[in-house]
């Protein structure tokens, strides 16, 4: 009996191993990536080699998990998926008991490591998404619009009252993409949105004083630049002094003289900016551009609807998060704590977006099967 099950994990072992390596030019883009990150943390955080060689060991991790599930065929993640989306949400209710954090409960101490499960929610989201319109007839009826907005709506709700709203944000974001490409007609999107702009009013009432005091410090710094309006004038000295070629590597004066706060996890792109210069930050979004136009092209070659969905929501939601992390970066959006993907310093979120490229990296090696 034994020796049954050996041969047969040998056997299923040797599938794995088999199936097609990871996408070159996606896993490329990922490097130069993380070296650029790993570089700007390197002088963020003052030459000091422990920060930086602990984000080495999350790349090398998280690298090799992507590998590992480049190989794990998308119809066996289907499969896992109702699981995974209940074990995070499980997770989340967890926080909301035994949670710690400054300021904010968002984190399981696990003894060897400390595990945020709202970035996990970041990818069981659309995978969920996905799973629930995977058998369905497309485009989606209301009834399973509104089913695909409890399913976002359940694990959204109990981030934002760790309270993390930003990362809720973007939770349902990730979400509402796999829906969008699902093929909704456009006068239901337009009226979904302008449902949730009318709940706007609603959620205010409901935020908490310093979440309604970023949105207004973004709309005037200067009101409070010693307090709220700290972080926004001091990330714009430094994105604007940086010029158009930078100050150069390893000579950024805000981070150097901290007067930037959070310079190694939510501002470090405006480290990058001052010493990079507008050229740098060009070539940087240039590098983001190709790794979401990658993802969205792997979408757009999938062969189910499952992959599809999944593959595009992953794109977008990368997109989102530069987008939101660059406009806060640049005082156009309020202070949420969206870290600058493989860029800021943080373990979670770094090995989890490796996590998810490797199910992209998956969907495309097996684009040409029928699962």
């Amino acid at each position: 009996m034994i020796e049954m099950l050996q041969v047969r994990l040998l056997r299923l072992l040797r599938r794995v191993l088999s199936r097609p390596r990871i996408d070159l030019p996606l896993a490329t883009g990922l490097v130069l990536l993380a070296v650029a990150g790993l570089c700007t943390l390197y002088t963020a955080a003052d030459g000091g080699m422990g920060m930086v060689g602990g984000q080495a060991a999350r790349f090398v991790l998280g690298f090799a998990l992507m590998m590992l599930i480049s190989r794990i065929p998308p119809a066996t993640l289907r499969n896992w998926t109702p699981w995974l989306y209940a074990g995070s949400t499980l997770l989340l209710m967890v926080v909301a008991v035994l949670g710690e954090g400054r300021g904010a409960d968002r984190w399981l101490n696990l003894g060897v490591m400390r595990f945020q499960p709202s970035e996990l929610v970041k990818l069981t989201m659309p995978m969920m998404v996905a799973w629930y319109l995977h058998p369905r007839q497309l485009p989606p009826s209301w009834k399973d619009i509104a089913a695909v907005c409890v399913l976002i709506a359940i694990p959204a709700v109990l981030i934002a009252k760790q309270p993390d709203l930003g990362t809720a944000l973007l939770v349902a974001a990730a979400g509402a993409f796999a829906l969008f490409l699902s093929g909704m007609a456009w006068w239901r999107i337009g009226v979904l949105l302008v449902g949730a702009a009318g709940m706007a009013p609603i959620a205010w009432h409901f935020m908490h004083q310093y979440q309604r005091g970023r949105i207004l410090t973004m709309l005037n710094p200067e009101s409070d630049p010693l307090g709220n309006g700290w972080h926004i004038i001091q990330s714009q000295i430094a994105v604007g002094s940086g010029g158009v070629l930078g100050k150069g590597w390893m000579h950024s004066s805000q981070s150097r003289l901290d007067f930037l706060p959070e310079h190694t996890t939510d501002f470090i792109f405006a480290v990058f900016s001052e010493e990079f210069g507008l050229v740098g930050v060009c070539l940087m979004m240039v590098l983001y551009a190709f790794i979401i136009g990658r993802c969205l092209w792997i979408a757009m070659e999938a062969r189910e609807t499952y992959s599809r969905l999944l593959a595009g929501a992953i794109g977008m939601s990368l997109f989102v998060y530069v987008f939101v992390n660059g406009g806060m970066v640049a005082g156009m959006l309020p202070v949420v704590g969206v870290p600058m993907p493989m860029v800021s310093y943080g373990g979670t979120s770094a090995v989890t977006l490796l996590v998810g490229f490797g199910m992209l990296m998956s969907i495309h090696a097996h684009r040409k099967r029928h699962d």
